[in-house]
Order: C-alpha cells, then sequence, then structure tokens
C-alpha cells in the first residue's frame, strides 16, 4: 500500500464507531479492505468534547500508523447511538453516552479532522455495513434488526437508507403487538422491545429462571440470568430455556411479518440474539413461522439471514456511512 491512499486511485475512508462502552475505527476502501483498524474503550470523560477530542487523538494515530495522511482521507463516517440530528451532525442528549447532551459531533469532528464528517444512527449504519459487506449483499430492500439492550432496526428501500420524519424511521421496537401488554422502557405498554429486547428478557429472566434450571447454574457467578444464558441453556436441551426461546421466536416471527407486508424486502438481517442462538434455536423455526404467515409469493421472496459482518461490525458500520455520504452526493 502506498502512503497516502489504499492503492493506486484507491481513495481511503474513515469510519468511527462510537458505543456506550468502546470506539471501533477503521481505514479501509469501498470494497470493504481494511487497511489499519483500531479499538479502545469509550474515554468516558464525563462531556462530548473530551471524549471527542480523545477519539481524535486515535484517529490521527491510527491514521499515521498506516501511513495514510488524514489529507489523503475521503470521507469520515460516524455511527453514534441516537438519538441524533443526523443533517445537523448532532447528537440529542443520548442516554449510552453519559455528558454528553447536545453534542455537535460532526462540527467538532470536521474542525479537529479537517475532513467532511457524516453522522448516522447504529442501527442505519449496521445496515448499511450489512448492506455492503454483510449479509444484505446484492438486496435493494433490506431489513437489519438488532436485539441488544433495545430493538432497533435500519431500513433500505431501493438501495437507499430510509430515514423518515427527524431521523426516527426504523423504531422497530416499539411496534405495538400488545396493546395492553407487558410495559416498555420507552414508557409505552406492548411493544416488540418488551418481549424481546435484551434488558427486557434480563428483567423478566431475573424474576422466572427455576432455581433448577441449566440458566440458573450457568448464571451462578454473574449478576442474573441473560438471553446468553438462555441460548447456552438451550443448546442443553434445558426445558425452561428451550420454552424461553420458542417464545422469543414466536415475538420475532410477529414482527418479521409485520415488516414482510408494509415494506416487502427482501431480506431481513438478524444481528444479536438470533446470530448467537443459530439456525436450530431461532433462525428456522422463526423462518418457518413467518413463512407460514405470509402470502405465499411474499415468502418466497424473503430471506431471513443472520448478519454477515460479525465481529467486525464496528470496523464497517462507519465505513458504511462514508460511503453512503459519497454515493449521495450530486455528480
Amino acid at each position: 500500500m502506498r502512503p497516502g491512499g489504499g492503492g493506486e486511485g484507491i481513495p481511503v475512508h474513515l469510519g468511527i464507531d462510537i458505543g456506550g462502552t468502546k470506539v471501533a475505527m477503521a481505514l479501509g476502501s469501498p470494497d470493504g479492505t481494511l487497511h489499519a483498524r483500531d479499538r479502545f474503550a469509550t474515554p468516558g470523560l464525563g462531556s462530548a468534547e473530551a471524549d471527542l477530542a480523545r477519539i481524535v487523538e486515535r484517529a490521527r494515530a491510527l491514521a499515521a500508523s498506516a501511513g495514510i495522511g488524514l489529507d489523503a482521507v475521503g470521507r469520515i463516517g460516524v455511527s453514534v447511538p441516537g438519538p441524533l440530528d443526523a443533517e445537523a451532525g448532532v447528537l440529542l442528549d443520548p442516554p449510552n453516552l453519559v455528558g454528553w447532551g447536545l453534542a455537535p459531533v460532526r462540527a467538532q469532528l470536521e474542525a479537529a479532522l479537517g475532513r467532511p464528517v457524516a453522522l448516522e444512527n447504529d442501527a442505519n449504519a449496521a445496515a448499511l455495513a450489512e448492506w455492503r459487506f454483510g449479509a444484505g449483499r446484492g438486496a435493494q430492500d433490506l431489513v437489519y434488526l438488532t436485539m441488544s439492550t433495545g430493538v432497533g432496526a435500519g431500513v433500505l428501500v431501493g438501495g437507499r437508507l430510509h430515514r423518515g420524519v427527524r431521523t426516527s424511521a426504523g423504531e422497530v421496537g416499539h411496534m405495538p403487538i400488545e396493546w395492553e401488554g407487558e410495559p416498555c422502557a420507552c414508557g409505552m405498554r406492548g411493544c416488540l422491545e418488551a418481549y424481546i429486547g435484551g434488558a427486557a428478557w434480563a428483567a423478566r429472566l431475573a424474576e422466572t429462571t427455576p432455581p433448577g434450571s441449566a440458566v440458573a447454574r450457568l448464571a451462578a457467578a454473574d449478576p442474573g440470568p441473560t438471553p446468553e444464558h438462555v441460548v447456552a441453556g438451550a443448546r442443553e436441551g434445558d426445558a425452561f430455556a428451550l420454552a424461553e426461546m420458542a417464545r422469543f421466536n414466536h415475538y420475532l416471527a410477529w414482527g418479521i411479518c409485520q415488516l414482510a407486508y408494509v415494506l416487502a424486502p427482501e431480506v431481513v438481517v438478524l444481528g444479536t440474539i438470533p446470530s448467537a442462538a443459530g439456525d436450530r434455536l431461532c433462525l428456522d423455526p422463526v423462518r418457518e413461522q413467518v413463512r407460514a404467515r405470509l402470502w405465499p409469493f411474499l415468502a418466497r421472496a424473503l430471506r431471513i439471514e443472520p448478519a454477515g459482518c460479525g465481529d467486525r461490525l464496528g470496523d464497517y458500520a462507519g465505513l458504511a456511512v462514508a460511503l453512503d455520504a459519497v454515493a449521495a452526493e450530486p455528480d
């Protein structure tokens, strides 16, 4: 690789994925080649200005280690937890980044690094990453679903990210599936997130896990049982864990059916819990339930796939945001 770029005529972009606990960044090319990457704990210095200054230091060091001058970087793409105003480049008091308040991320990074910056929420960034580099390659219409602490989604329609009003499209976790159902962290009741979100599921497990179950045994050294313990217990054939997986699969399939009738995507990409659980425990039962409840032509056209980027999702998320910004530029 020549210093100052990814090779003769090949542009290089910088991707930054800022999470509540860690930051991933990578210098990469449009074909997905990663020239240098870095991961470190989110600084947590108490303000957006201080944390972003530390991130800038690491970005400069990363570029120097790769022999690529920042002036040779085309775009910087940043994936962040919401809420945010993507057009203004401002985070709106994100709960997962303590002390950030109203953070002008784009303005601060552009001033410090001297390159144009594009900002996107983490679910949208992950959807772009899976569409370009993962399980959604080749699709024009895609939904990416993540079920970590909460439930989020990124939606691509006709090969373009759909953001909706105030960048609020993709709040799939708050689709109501039970009118007077379980309380949700958002203040409503019966939201999909209250049934398949990681935090809600962990709260349920704390109250319902039988002392003699494999889930209780696996969680003995931890603060409490989690979905990961359920997946491990289900692999052992534990009855309680299998029942919990069946409940999760039921509600996940319910949500996917709603998305399929509204959006008619070619592929639904599932991250986090379903990817970890795999085909036997989650993906195949969900596919079967969805297939049974969709019109046949929709069912035949829909693929339900595990996320393909794996542990490189953080590397690709910011890079995909940068590439999406380049694609949106007028010719």
